[in-house]
C-alpha cells in the first residue's frame, strides 16, 4: 500500500466555499485510511523509493503539533514569522499546522511532515528511557550506506553531488538545511532517512532531488498572495502586516503558501503546480543549457550553474535533497553535552536482582542508558553502561538516580546503518546542571575551548620582564617617544594594544597616528608560543573571566602599550584635511612611549567639557597620571581634535555607503575588559593595511570579507516595509542604512517596534569571514566588506587577542622590508631620482605597480616574505578556516554565558514581572517579544483547564476567559490538558493589596554584581540575589476576560526552566488578576 503523506494545501480565495470543504473532507478521509506511521527506505541510487518520514492522521494533540515555549531553543533576538490565511479543514486532526522562521538566518522551514514536527524526537512516544536495539543483520536497515571517499570525490568532479554544510533546525530536528557555496538558497534535507546520520556542522555530500520534488518556498511569490494588500487582511497597525495561517496571524513577515507534501521518490508531489515542476509535461531535474555557454566548463561548474539557474527560474520553490556521505565530520560530534536517563536501567537491575538466573547473564554487558543532549539539534543517544566512567557505574550500582541531574560531556563513537540513534561515550562529568560552574565548563567543552595553562615551552618564548628595547631596534625603527601618544580603553582593561596621536600641521590639516603593539616581534613563526596562539586563535570572553590567546605575563606587560615605558609598535600616519580626505600616509615600525592611559569615561568627560585645562582634576574621578614632559592640556587638546576628525570620518564613511544595524541585545557588565573599541581610526587602519598587503602579496594576504546579504530574504523585508508605508531601499548597504534611519525617525515614538524591525533586517545578513586573497583572485568583487562598504578589509589593530592580526603584522612587515630593499637596490644602481611619493612604492597612498612587477621588486618581495615567514596561499587558507571556526566558537561561548546568567538571575528571583509585545496571534498560541531580555517566546493557551479561548476571525482578536467547567482530555490525546498555572500567573486583588511582587526568594547570594544592558541603557542589578531593580517599573496584571490583538502590550511573568532536570530556558506566562482564583 502506498504510504500516506500528510498534505498541507495552499487555500486561495474562492467563491465556491462548499466545494472547497468537500475536497478537504475527502483529503481527511484518505488520510484516515492510511493512519499508520511508516518509514520507507530505499537505495540511494533511486532504484527503490527514497527514505522519508511518512505520517498519517493519528489524532495527535495540539501540544504535539509544535514545541512548547519551554522546549524552544533560547533565542536572543526575535524571529520573523510568516503565515497564511486558511481555515481549518473539517475533520482534520492536524488543526493548526504552523510555518515559522528558524533562528538560522531567519530562513523559512518547510513542514512537510506535520505530525513529526510537533515531537522534537521521533521516539518521544516511547519515553526518554526507550533505547532502540541494534537490528540483526538480516533485518532491514534504517539507513543507506555512506558512499566511500573515492566515490564521493568522483561524483563531485562529475557534478553528480554537491559539497555542503549541514545545519539542523533547532525547532525541528527532522529538518536540516545544507548550504552549498555559490548557491543562494539552502537545500532542505527532510527526515531522518534523508539526513542519513549527518549531524550539526558536518560537511556532507548531497544529491539534489528532481525539480518536481522541490517544496514550496515560504515567503515566495509562488501562487499565493505573497504580500497581501490591506484589503485582503485586517491590519492591527499601520506599520504591521497581518498574515494568517490556519487562523494564526502575525505582525511581520510575508504571506505564503504552505508546504506541499513531499515525496523523495522523484515523482510529482501532491499539490505541486505542474507549471513549476515539469518541462514539456515531463518531470525533470535539468534544463537545457546547451546554448547558455556551459559547454567549455568542467562538469562540477556546469552542475552548479544549472542548479543556480533552476533556483532563479523557480524562486517559489526550495530545492530538496538527501545526504549520500560525510566528507568532513563536525567537531560537535566530539563535544555533546547532555543528561543521562538511568531510571529504566535501575529498574531493570532491580528486576534482575530478583531473578538470580538472569543476574549473571551476558545481556548485562550490553545494557545501555540514554543520553539526552541539551542541544535540540542533536538526537538522543545510547551509552553502554560498561563504557561509563567508574564513578557513574558505582553510583548506578548503589541505585543513585540523582545521576540524572549531572551534566555530562560525551562524544559520538558510532552510528551504524542498523542503529536508529548514535552510540556515544561519556567523557566528562561537569556537575549539577543547575549550578553556574558546571554550565560554564559544559559551554567551553561544547565549543572545544580548553582552560589549560600555557605550556612551559610557550612561556619560554617570552623575554624576561626586565626586557628593554634593543639598540638595533632603536636604530632601524622610527623613534616616536617624544610624541604625545595615549591609549583609550575600558577603565578595567589590562591589555593595551592600540594607541593614538594627532598633530595640527601648519597648513591646517591634521597628522593622525595609530600605533599598534608589535606582537609579531615576540611571537615568532613556528615557535611553541606561535602554535599555541594559532590553536586558540582568539581570546574568549566570559562574563567575569577571560581565556587569553597569549599568556597574561606577556599580553599585560611586554606586549602591552603601558604608559611610561618604551614599546615596539607598528605606526600609521595619515595627513587628513578638514573634509576627512586622506592626502598622504606613512606606515612603518616604530618605538613609542605612551604618556597616558585614558578610559572611555575620561574621554567622554573631556568631550563634555568636564575637564578644565587649568584644573584637570575638576571631574569627580580626576585626570589620569601623565608621564613624560607632557601636560594634561596637551592630552585634552589632542582628544578634542581626534573627536572632531572622528565625526568627519564617520559622516564620510556612511555617506560612502556603510551600514550599521544596532538592535537590542542583552549584555551583563561584570567587567568591560575585552570589549573591543573600534574607533573610526581603527577602521581606517585596518582598511589601509588591507590595501597594502593585498597589493604587495595578492595571492597570500589574509583579508576579511563580509558577503552581500541573502537577496531573497532582504527583498521579503523590503516588501513588508514598503507595503506599510515604511520606504526601504536595499540596492546598496548605504541606501539601506539611510532608509533605516528614516524609518527610525518615523517610529521615534515606538522604539520597540523599530528594534524588532532592525532585528528582522539583520536576518538576511551573512557572517564576515577571514579568507586568503589567493582563493578569490579571480573574483575581487567578492573580497569586499558589505557593511563597511570598502573593497578590502582586514584585522590589524588587536594582535593581543586575535591571531589573524599577528599574521597580518608579518605580511605588513614583509611589505615594509621589501620596500626598503627595493629602494636600496635602486640607490645602488643610481636610479634614486624618484619623488618622495614614489619612494614609498609599496606602502604609500599610491602603489607603484611597475616597481612591484620589476625584477628587483619581485626579488625584494620574495626575500622579505621568506624572512618573515609569510604563509603560502594553501596554508593561509587553512589558517583562515581555523580562525573563522574559533571566532564563531568564541561568539557562541559569549552568547551562551549571557543566556546562562540571565537564567541565573531569574532562578534566584523566581519570578520576573514585565511587559511584552504581541507579535503573533492565533487560536492556539501567541508569540511575544520581551524587550527587557530581548527574547521571543510563545504562550500556548489551547487545551487549558479552567480557561476558554474565543478567536474572532473578523477582527483577528483573541479573548481569554476563566471557565468553571472541567475540560476533559481530548480523544486520542496521549497527554493531559495544561493547567491554568502553566499558562498564567493568576493573583487576586487581595494579594496585590498586600504587596505581591513576584520576588519569592532573596535569601541566598551568589555574591556577584551585575548590570543588564538593553537598547543602550544599563540597569544596575546589584547582587544577583537581590535583582530588585528588575522590578523598577511597576507592572499591573491584566484581568479576565483578556482581549489581545496584534502588537498589544501585555503583562507577563518570566521564570527559569531546567537546570538539574533539563536544558536551561526561560519560560513565560501571562500575568493576570482575578477574584475567582
Amino acid at each position: 500500500m502506498k504510504a500516506a503523506v500528510a498534505e498541507q494545501s495552499h487555500v486561495e480565495r474562492s467563491d465556491d466555499v462548499d466545494k472547497d470543504k468537500k475536497k478537504k473532507r475527502r483529503s481527511s478521509r484518505r488520510s484516515k485510511q492510511n493512519s499508520s506511521t511508516t518509514i520507507v527506505s530505499g537505495s540511494i541510487n533511486g532504484l527503490q523509493s527514497e527514505s522519508t518520514e511518512i505520517v498519517g492522521s493519528s489524532g495527535m494533540t495540539n501540544e504535539q503539533q509544535l514545541p512548547k515555549a519551554s522546549n524552544v531553543a533560547f533565542n536572543s533576538l526575535p524571529t520573523m514569522h510568516i503565515t497564511e490565511n486558511a481555515a481549518p479543514s473539517e475533520g482534520s486532526t492536524v488543526e493548526n499546522q504552523q510555518l515559522f522562521f528558524s533562528d538560522f538566518g531567519g530562513m523559512a522551514f518547510s513542514k512537510s511532515c506535520p505530525e513529526t514536527i510537533s515531537s522534537e524526537d521521533p521516539m518521544e512516544p516511547y519515553g526518554k528511557d526507550f533505547i532502540p536495539t541494534r537490528q540483526p543483520s538480516h533485518q532491514q536497515k534504517y539507513f543507506t550506506p555512506h558512499r566511500s571517499t573515492e566515490a564521493i570525490n568522483e561524483a563531485l568532479e562529475k557534478g553528480q553531488v554537491f559539497k555542503a554544510l549541514f545545519r539542523v533546525n533547532a525547532h525541528n530536528r527532522l529538518e536540516a538545511y545544507c548550504k552549498i557555496d555559490g548557491v543562494a538558497t539552502d537545500v532542505l534535507i527532510s527526515g531522518i532517512a534523508a539526513q542519513n546520520r549527518a549531524v550539526e556542522g558536518d560537511i556532507v555530500a548531497i544529491k539534489v532531488d528532481p525539480l518536481c520534488s522541490w517544496t514550496k518556498m515560504k515567503g515566495s511569490a509562488g501562487t499565493s498572495n505573497n504580500f497581501a494588500s490591506p484589503d485582503d487582511h485586517s491590519c492591527a497597525s499601520g506599520v504591521t502586516e497581518l498574515a494568517t495561517e490556519k487562523g494564526l496571524c502575525y505582525a511581520g513577515g510575508t504571506s505564503s503558501g504552505t508546504s506541499v507534501a513531499l515525496e523523495l521518490t522523484g515523482r510529482q508531489a501532491p499539490g505541486v503546480d505542474s507549471r513549476h515542476s515539469s518541462i514539456n509535461g515531463h518531470c525533470s531535474s535539468q534544463l537545457d543549457f546547451s546554448q547558455a555557454g556551459f559547454l567549455d566548463q568542467n562538469a562540477a561548474a556546469v552542475s552548479l550553474e544549472k542548479l543556480c539557474a533552476m533556483i532563479n527560474s523557480f524562486p517559489s520553490k526550495r530545492p530538496t535533497g538527501k545526504v549520500l556521505g560525510i566528507i568532513e565530520r563536525s567537531h560537535r560530534r566530539d563535544a555533546v553535552v547532555g543528561f543521562l536517563s538511568v531510571k529504566q536501567c535501575l529498574l531493570n537491575r532491580n528486576v534482575s536482582k530478583k531473578d538470580k538466573k538472569k543476574k549473571n547473564s551476558s545481556s548485562l554487558n550490553h545494557e545501555s542508558v540514554m543520553l539526552m543532549p541539551t542541544d535540540p539539534k542533536f538526537p538522543k543517544m545510547s551509552v553502554f553502561v560498561r563504557d561509563l566512567p567508574d564513578v557513574i557505574k558505582k553510583r548506578l550500582d548503589d541505585g543513585d538516580s540523582t545521576i540524572e541531574k549531572e551534566l555530562v560531556g560525551a562524544r559520538i563513537d558510532d552510528w551504524g546503518e542498523e542503529s536508529y540513534i548514535p552510540q556515544a561515550q561519556v567523557l566528562h562529568i561537569f556537575g549539577r546542571g543547575g549550578e553556574i560552574e558546571p554550565q560554564i565548563a559544559a559551554i567551553l567543552f561544547e565549543n572545544t575551548i580548553h582552560l589549560s595553562e600555557f605550556s612551559p615551552e610557550s612561556l619560554s618564548c617570552i623575554p624576561h620582564i626586565s626586557w628593554k628595547v634593543p639598540s638595533e631596534e632603536l636604530r632601524t625603527r622610527r623613534d616616536l617617544r617624544n610624541l604625545c601618544i595615549f591609549t583609550i580603553d575600558p577603565s578595567t582593561a589590562r591589555e593595551f594594544d592600540d594607541a593614538l596621536s594627532v598633530e595640527r600641521l601648519s597648513n591646517g590639516n591634521f597628522k593622525v597616528g595609530v600605533h599598534i603593539a608589535d606582537v609579531s616581534y615576540f611571537v615568532l613563526p613556528d615557535t611553541a608560543l606561535d602554535r599555541e596562539a594559532q590553536i586558540r586563535s582568539t581570546s574568549v570572553y566570559l562574563l567575569r573571566d577571560k581565556i587569553p590567546m597569549l599568556p597574561s605575563l606577556f599580553s599585560e606587560n611586554l606586549g602591552s602599550l603601558n604608559p611610561g615605558v618604551d614599546r615596539l609598535a607598528f605606526s600609521i600616519f595619515w595627513d587628513i584635511n578638514l573634509a576627512g580626505e586622506v592626502l598622504d600616509q606613512w606606515v612603518g615600525r616604530t618605538v613609542i612611549r605612551s604618556c597616558c592611559k585614558l578610559s572611555y569615561e575620561n574621554v567622554q568627560d573631556i568631550i563634555d567639557g568636564l575637564f578644565d585645562n587649568k584644573n584637570p582634576n575638576s571631574s569627580k574621578d580626576g585626570f589620569p597620571q601623565i608621564h613624560g614632559d607632557f601636560e594634561c592640556s596637551d592630552v585634552i587638546k589632542c582628544v578634542k581634535s581626534l573627536c572632531e576628525i572622528s565625526r568627519t570620518l564617520k559622516d564620510k564613511r556612511f555617506n560612502n555607503g556603510a551600514l550599521r544595524l544596532e538592535s537590542s541585545k542583552l549584555a551583563f557588565l561584570f567587567d568591560e575588559d575585552g570589549i573591543p573599541y573600534d574607533s573610526e581610526f581603527m577602521l581606517l587602519a585596518n582598511t589601509t593595511v588591507a590595501e597594502i598587503i593585498f597589493r604587495a602579496y595578492p595571492d597570500s594576504a589574509l583579508l576579511r570579507r563580509h558577503p552581500e546579504p541573502n537577496i531573497r530574504k532582504l527583498r521579503e523585508f523590503e516588501a513588508f516595509c514598503n507595503k506599510h508605508g515604511l520606504e526601504l531601499d536595499i540596492t546598496s548597504s548605504g541606501r539601506l542604512h539611510n532608509s533605516l534611519e528614516r524609518i527610525k525617525e518615523t517610529l521615534k515614538n515606538d522604539s520597540l517596534l523599530f528594534n524588532i524591525l532592525i532585528s528582522y533586517a539583520s536576518k538576511p545578513m551573512q557572517l564576515a569571514k577571514y579568507f586568503c586573497s589567493g582563493d578569490l583572485k579571480d573574483a575581487e568583487s567578492d573580497c569586499g566588506h558589505y557593511a563597511l562598504a570598502v573593497p578590502l578589509y582586514t584585522h590589524f589593530t588587536s594582535p593581543l587577542r586575535r591571531y589573524p592580526d599577528i599574521l597580518v603584522h608579518r605580511t605588513l612587515a614583509a611589505a615594509i622590508e621589501a620596500e626598503e630593499m627595493y629602494l636600496k637596490c635602486m640607490t645602488l644602481q643610481k636610479l634614486n631620482n624618484r619623488t618622495e611619493l614614489t619612494r614609498r612604492c609599496f606602502t604609500g597612498i599610491c602603489f607603484d605597480k611597475d616597481a612591484a612587477e620589476s625584477i628587483e621588486g619581485r626579488e625584494a618581495l620574495s626575500a622579505a616574505a621568506a624572512k618573515y615567514r609569510v604563509p603560502c596561499a594553501e596554508i593561509l587558507a587553512d589558517v583562515a578556516a581555523c580562525c573563522n571556526e574559533r571566532k564563531l566558537a568564541s561568539r557562541n561561548v559569549k552568547d551562551s554565558s549571557d543566556k546562562l546568567y540571565a537564567w541565573v538571575l531569574l532562578k534566584k528571583k523566581e519570578i520576573l514581572l514585565t511587559e511584552a509585545r504581541v507579535l503573533g496571534l492565533g487560536p492556539r498560541f501567541m508569540s511575544i517579544y520581551v524587550q527587557k531580555l530581548a527574547i521571543e517566546r510563545r504562550i500556548y493557551y489551547d487545551e487549558v483547564e479552567e480557561m476558554t479561548v474565543e478567536w474572532l476571525d473578523a477582527t483577528s482578536a483573541l479573548v481569554l476567559s476563566l471557565s468553571t467547567h472541567k475540560r476533559f482530555q481530548r480523544r486520542n490525546s496521549p497527554g493531559k490538558c495544561r493547567t491554568i498555572e502553566d499558562v498564567a500567573l493568576v493573583v487576586s486583588p487581595v494579594e496585590l493589596a498586600l504587596g505581591f511582587s513576584g520576588d519569592i526568594d532573596n535569601e541566598e547570594s551568589i555574591g556577584s554584581t551585575s548590570q543588564i544592558v538593553t537598547s543602550g541603557a544599563s540597569i544596575d542589578l546589584g547582587p544577583i540575589s537581590e535583582c530588585s531593580s528588575l522590578d523598577a517599573t511597576e507592572v499591573d496584571p491584566a484581568a479576565f476576560p483578556l482581549t489581545v490583538r496584534l502588537l498589544s502590550t501585555i503583562p507577563v511573568a518570566l521564570h527559569a526552566v531546567g537546570g538539574d532536570d533539563g536544558p536551561l530556558d526561560i519560560g513565560v506566562r501571562l500575568y493576570m488578576s482575578s477574584y475567582f482564583r
